[in-house]
């Protein structure tokens, strides 16, 4: 262990460096839904709970499409500052921010046009759908300055600057709590507001993150190099395509996972309320774990990047290493929270007992799927950082889509064991989806390196 460690300390140290605050910025996104649903448990009951589950497992299938494409960035601005390119990153940005922009604003329309409809077909409680409306519509409305936030975030990352999207997500999200409080239980001559009142707290909290990133972006000195190719004249076809190439497979990579956990709530609805609040409950810390571990994926794509367009296959592969032990250590950790707080850490969100009961069992089973949730989404990172993007985006559907949910459904709705039956099947998709990245990745890795002599030698 002592030589294994020596080997990759040097890796361990940058990886880490690099990947702290990105940790701390992408769990902003999360801590979001998850001050949602403790202030709505605490302050609104266990139907507005229900409704909160709904509403953000409908929002997250469309928001990880969102954040997906406007991960695209981050690579190639990798890739082209390992080169010294500077002014293809300008130009990037500027494509980036479009594309982005159009799809937020598409997907507020539709989800303002089609939201009655789609809810209406999903066998839910009515009480819960009448919650879960309005929320729905302010979260969308959110969508557009969380995706202006993010441009300029994957953008800031790429080129290796993480700790000011730390610092404003994380006063960004007390800010989200203190108003939610506010608006949720009534306060300072404001009328209760019951589930709507997270809704506004964060949007205002996201349209106040996306103007101080942007701020930030263009008036620090350090980014003057990079954004004198930053205009609308810019915007083209060729180079939108190049960020689409990458950013729709690592959309889809997590509109797959995300969605068939999304997709899982929804399935957990049609048993019961209680259920589904529950699964909200058990999810909304599954997923805080995960986005941090997705922190940890992003840092590593950005080195994988940095490796990639210098040429350098045996530095990316030493740091992709590296970071599969960083997360393999993250996710230990959490697994063993989860496995001996199973009982309590339901009680953050709830006092509903009934609740509470379904919720514990749910954390022993995300317990055992830390590893694998952490392993596979370093995987995609490491392999996005590589360009090598398809073959990963079919992985994750094969593993959620045909192994994790069909089984899950099967075991939980057939079999009889309730919510606990699903998410033994999306853990099988976990499993899956760690096993097959981890091997891609080391077909890849050792493929280049036996092919570096002869690079250099032609």
């Amino acid at each position: 262990m002592k030589a294994l460690y020596q080997k990759y300390k040097p890796f361990y140290q940058d990886n880490l460096k690099l990947a702290i605050p990105v940790v701390i910025s992408q769990a902003g996104h999360v801590l979001t839904h998850v001050s949602d649903s403790v202030v709505v448990g605490h302050f609104a009951g266990t139907i507005a709970l229900a409704g909160v589950s709904l509403g953000n497992n409908v929002f997250m299938i469309l928001m990880v499409l969102g954040l997906g494409l406007s991960y695209g960035i981050t690579p190639l601005i990798a890739q082209h500052n390992g080169r010294e390119n500077y002014a293809e990153c300008g130009r990037l940005l500027s494509n980036s921010l479009f594309i982005n922009l159009s799809v937020a604003i598409l997907t507020c329309l539709l989800i303002f046009l089609g939201i009655d409809k789609v809810l209406a077909s999903l066998h839910q409680s009515p009480e819960v759908i009448e919650q879960a409306k309005p929320f729905l519509k302010l979260l969308a409305i959110s969508f557009i300055p969380m995706l202006i936030f993010n441009t300029f975030k994957q953008f800031a990352e790429g080129l290796g600057f993480t700790k000011q999207a730390m610092q404003i997500s994380i006063w960004g999200n007390v800010l989200n709590i203190i108003l939610g409080v506010i608006f949720v239980k009534g306060m300072f001559g404001i009328k209760p507001m019951g589930i709507v009142g997270v809704g506004y707290s964060t949007l205002i909290d996201r349209c106040i993150m996306a103007i101080l990133m942007g701020v930030f972006v263009f008036r620090s000195p350090r980014f003057k190099v990079y954004l004198e190719n930053f205009s609308l004249r810019f915007i083209e076809w060729a180079r939108s395509l190049q960020l689409l190439k990458i950013g729709i497979p690592v959309a889809l990579q997590y509109f797959f996972e995300a969605g068939a956990f999304s997709a899982a709530g929804i399935i957990i609805g049609t048993i019961s309320p209680i259920a589904q609040a529950a699964h909200q409950v058990a999810l909304s810390m599954a997923s805080l774990t995960y986005i941090m571990a997705s922190g940890i994926a992003a840092a590593t794509a950005i080195k994988s990047g940095n490796y990639f367009g210098a040429g350098d296959p045996d530095g990316l592969r030493s740091s992709a290493i590296s970071s599969y032990h960083i997360v393999i250590a993250f996710m230990s950790i959490t697994a063993l929270i989860f496995a001996l707080g199973n009982s309590l850490i339901p009680w953050i969100y709830t006092e509903d007992k009934a609740v509470i009961a379904i919720a514990a069992q749910l954390f022993i089973i995300a317990a055992f799927f830390q590893l694998f949730d952490g392993t596979q989404v370093v995987g995609l990172g490491i392999l996005r950082g590589m360009g090598d993007v398809n073959i990963p985006t079919f992985i994750t559907l094969f593993a959620y889509w045909v192994v994790g949910l069909p089984i899950g459904y099967f075991v939980g709705i057939y079999l009889g064991l309730g919510a606990n039956g699903i998410w033994y099947g999306l853990t099988l998709g976990l499993m899956v989806s760690s096993l097959l990245l981890f091997f891609r990745f080391q077909f890849i890795s050792k493929k280049m390196i036996r092919q570096k002599p002869t690079t250099e030698t032609t």
